[in-house]
């Protein structure tokens, strides 16, 4: 039976249970929308911890002036079949109220790999909000592990950092994207996308391949330029295509190393991110 729970007294009360019998606790933080690729996150979650708790939570503080938070997807009874058909042991599903409170007034300062020139370019208080969240959820229900996809690898980053730098002693399991049968990073932003965008979107993940080969007989600049010039060939108007190193985010200019191409732009008007390892 999946639990629902709404109150951070309600989590921490069935933790208590779960700890006392010396069952271990992974997290899944996510803001619902559920697609397969989440779902894939819940089944390493299983792998790793007896427990596995979904928190499912729009976030207000993530998003910039100019996103519309009203209209983010909330399909919760949808969720929450997908949930119990995978049988998740707790869902839990604060509102803003319960995660903020009405004198709410601390957030976290983040720097390093949320300060790289990616993703912090065009939502500049992005990161606060996420690292702010992350450490409540954290904090509330003190798992073993929590885990996050590789796709939003700049959040993954960030994450790993705050919880080095605060000593919150959960373990941060990063998850390889999943992708759809044609390459695309699967995302709840994908059904945005019109019938002759869909087909196009997939040349992001085939980009990303061709610019990682690339790298190893070419200069960086070269290949990203070839990378850059065919994207925006396609139709897409590019945020960012870089090659950064995989831990700090930090520009690299030899491949060898650790590295990571990441990608953000626009598709009409939907915002699609991808990266793959190098």
């Amino acid at each position: 039976m999946t639990l629902i729970l709404s109150t951070i007294a309600e989590l921490r009360a069935q933790n208590a249970q779960w700890r006392s019998r010396g069952e271990t606790l992974a997290l899944v933080p996510t803001m619902g929308a559920l697609h397969q690729g989440h779902l894939e996150l819940v089944r390493q979650a299983k792998a790793e911890a007896t427990r596995v708790i979904v928190s499912i939570f729009v976030n207000p503080t993530q998003f910039s002036a100019h996103e519309d938070l009203s209209k983010y997807p909330r399909p919760f009874e949808a969720d929450l079949g997908h949930l119990r058909a995978t049988e998740v042991d707790a869902v839990f599903t604060p509102s803003v109220v319960e995660m903020y409170g009405a004198s709410f007034c601390t957030t976290i300062q983040v720097e390093g790999p949320a300060k790289v020139g990616l993703e912090d370019r065009f939502r500049p208080d992005h990161f606060a909000g996420v690292a702010t969240v992350v450490a409540k959820l954290l904090l509330q229900s003190k798992p073993d592990c929590a885990v996050f996809g590789e796709k939003d690898y700049q959040q993954l980053a960030v994450i790993r950092q705050m919880v080095k730098d605060l000593d919150i002693g959960a373990d941060i399991v990063g998850v390889p994207t999943l992708r759809e049968t044609d390459g695309l990073a699967m995302s709840s932003r994908n059904i945005y996308l019109s019938a002759q965008e869909r087909q196009i979107a997939p040349e992001i993940y085939q980009t990303l391949l061709s610019c990682s080969q690339n790298l190893q007989e070419k200069s960086p600049n070269h290949a990203l330029a070839k990378a850059r010039t065919h994207l925006e060939t396609a139709g897409f108007k590019l945020d960012y295509l870089e090659l950064r190193d995989a831990s700090t985010l930090r520009q690299v200019s030899d491949p060898s190393q650790p590295a990571r191409l990441l990608f953000a732009g626009r598709l009409g008007t939907t915002r699609l991110i991808d990266n793959i390892k190098v």
